[in-house]
């Protein structure tokens, strides 16, 4: 924990109004402000038993400061709603996040929330009949760290061809698809054998090219092609403009790589980058250098797409999840969760629920 000032320990008891507050904490790119409990808008209100499965996840492999709650969080997995905000009061002491480099207003931070999902998508063991687009393993030649080559050169420099080949998971049929796959970092297939059976399998993150990610709603956006940069808007353009695809996918020149596991548990979400299994509408993605791993996060966010006032917890990250007052929210797999994610990009606020 880099801290400025070191997190209160010990069983401290919950300040009541007028008591003094813990000092502010600085924590990697972010700075944390201790506030009372009657500024996180919801809090009487939110269900928390629904987060409470997340949080036990977040149990299997907690950070440090963190531990020492998990036998507390999994005795009061079944208890009430009240019980377990009369805890998290006694325990956890709130602070609102703010960037490091912000002004010291004394309210909120407004940042950005975005959304994401697990697709669920039909492929083939083997190219044929439609299926064209290939999801690799990582290839041999991939060092972590050192930046291999773009999306552009993988698919027409000899050498990078070289590398892939024989590294193919399965194919799909649409390469937007397959766009999408790679956005997300991991998914849901339904694969077609090469006997002719089916089965689900989930393919997860296993490395990327380490080239920076670009956007190509942005990318189409900039060019003045689109009004609407949101996934339907997209397919749309693409539907209106096949022979331009290649050079849409060519702007992102990020790439990534998978590993498949069957799928055993099809209500288990995938695993985020804190190690655990995603849980939907309660897990987020965010910047681990502002927000460690594991935290219990108040997060507020009203918009168009949705009105959330909720516990949810750090348990991912993403190439594009940058800065303090920033989340990528995990809208679960199916079509409901592919609308939520596509349309979800609204203002956010954090606060961290940290330690006493």
């Amino acid at each position: 924990m880099g801290s400025a000032t070191p997190p209160p320990t010990g069983p401290v008891a919950y300040p009541q109004d007028g008591a003094p507050l813990p000092p502010t904490i600085v924590q990697g790119k972010s700075r944390w402000v201790a506030v009372r409990w009657a500024e996180l808008p919801g809090f009487d209100s939110d269900a928390l038993y629904e987060a409470w499965n997340a949080w036990t996840h977040s149990c299997e492999r907690p950070g440090p400061a963190l531990a020492a709650l998990c036998a507390d969080v999994r005795r009061l997995l079944l208890a009430t709603p009240s019980e377990q905000r009369h805890w998290m009061q006694s325990k956890l002491q709130p602070y609102r996040v703010e960037p490091l480099s912000g002004p010291r207003t004394g309210v909120p931070s407004e940042g950005l929330l975005t959304g994401y999902y697990e697709p669920m998508l039909g492929a083939s063991r083997l190219p044929g009949n439609g299926y064209a687009v290939p999801l690799h393993r990582t290839p041999n030649n991939l060092t972590k760290g050192k930046p291999w080559y773009t999306r552009q050169q993988a698919d027409t420099l000899p050498e990078a061809k070289a590398a892939l080949r024989g590294r193919e998971i399965a194919y799909l049929a649409d390469p937007l698809d397959a766009l999408v796959l790679h956005i997300q970092g991991s998914g849901r297939l339904r694969i077609t054998e090469v006997d002719g059976s089916t089965r689900n399998v989930r393919l997860s993150y296993a490395g990327s090219n380490e080239q920076p990610y670009k956007s190509v709603g942005r990318w189409l956006l900039d060019q003045g092609a689109i009004t609407d940069a949101s996934w339907p808007g997209i397919k749309a353009w693409a539907q209106q403009n096949p022979q331009r695809v290649q050079e849409l996918l060519w702007s992102n020149p990020r790439l990534v790589f998978f590993t498949e596991a069957p799928l055993a548990d099809p209500d288990a979400g995938p695993r985020g980058a804190q190690g655990v299994a995603l849980t939907p509408g309660r897990s987020i993605a965010v910047d681990p250098q502002s927000i460690p791993y594991g935290t219990p996060v108040w997060l507020a966010s009203k918009g168009a797409a949705a009105d959330l006032q909720r516990l949810v917890f750090a348990q991912d990250t993403g190439s594009a999840i940058v800065g303090a007052v920033r989340a990528d929210y995990f809208a679960g797999w199916g079509p409901d969760a592919a609308e939520l994610a596509g349309k979800l990009k609204q203002s956010l606020q954090l606060w961290v629920l940290w330690p006493k």
